[in-house]
C-alpha cells in the first residue's frame, strides 16, 4: 500500500461520531463539510485574537466547541426529521458548549495592526 493511498484511507468524511482531538484536520480537504467547519474554526480563533496567539488549552477548547456545535446541529436535524432525540443530551452539549465559550470568552479581541504609514515603510524597506 503506497502512503498516498493510506493517507487518503485516514481522513474523514464528517466529523468523528464521539470527539477525537485532531479531528478537524483529519477531515478530507475536499468536503464542504471540511471547508465550512474549517472555516468556523478560523473564525473563531480570529474572535480570539488569532492562531498563533492562542494557547494549546484555547486550540483544544475551540476544536471541543466546533464538534459540540456540528453535534448538536445534528441533533436538532434528527429532532426535525421525526428521528429519535434525547432532549437530556441535547441540553447537557448545550450547557457544554456554553462553558466552552464562557472559558474562551465572548468578546472578539483585536489583532495587532500596524498603522498605514509603518506598512508603508516596512514595505518600501524590503523591497
Amino acid at each position: 500500500m503506497s502512503t498516498e493511498s493510506s493517507a487518503n484511507e485516514s481522513k474523514l468524511a464528517g466529523p468523528p461520531r464521539s470527539f477525537q482531538s485532531g479531528w478537524l484536520g483529519r477531515l478530507d480537504g475536499r468536503l464542504g463539510i471540511a471547508q465550512e467547519l474549517r472555516q468556523r474554526f478560523a473564525a473563531l480563533t480570529n474572535d480570539l485574537g488569532g492562531i498563533d496567539h492562542l494557547s494549546y488549552a484555547q486550540r483544544s477548547l475551540a476544536e471541543r466547541a466546533l464538534w459540540l456545535e456540528y453535534w448538536l446541529a445534528q441533533q436538532e436535524q434528527t429532532l426535525a426529521s421525526g428521528g429519535d432525540f434525547d432532549p437530556g443530551k441535547w441540553v447537557q452539549a448545550c450547557n457544554s458548549l456554553q462553558g466552552i465559550f464562557a472559558r474562551l470568552g465572548l468578546k472578539r479581541v483585536p489583532r495587532d495592526v500596524p498603522d498605514l504609514a509603518d506598512w508603508l515603510r516596512n514595505r518600501e524597506e524590503a523591497a
